[in-house]
């Protein structure tokens, strides 16, 4: 099995060939192809490159397959002697990428 972890926007992901991952959003079409290049690991069978912090020459090609919204979270915030109640919602937004290859030295 062949697999890299990736590291965008301050998290890391389990890149595995033929998948997909929700990244937070990008600004892209989609059928867009973007590379990911901060890969920290590859892994093909036996074969394990671990990066200092990069894996040189490593990239994981990755296509835009759509843009979705997050579940909603709700945000309650109460003060109880002061009556001060407020409530918000969020979604966060991301960017669905179908794993298309990882190529390593």
């Amino acid at each position: 099995m062949k697999y890299a972890i990736v590291e965008d926007g301050g998290k890391q992901y389990k890149a595995v060939e033929g998948a997909t991952i929700d990244v937070d959003r990008f600004p892209a079409e989609i059928g867009e192809q973007i590379d990911l290049e901060h890969v920290l690991l590859v892994v093909n069978g036996e074969d394990i490159q671990i990066g200092t912090p990069m894996v040189a020459g490593a990239k994981v090609l990755a296509t835009v397959v759509e843009q979705v919204k997050g579940p909603k979270l709700t945000v309650f915030k109460y003060k109880p002697k002061k009556r001060i109640r407020v409530k918000t919602g969020h979604r966060q937004k991301y960017t669905r990428l179908k794993i298309d290859s990882i190529e390593a030295k």
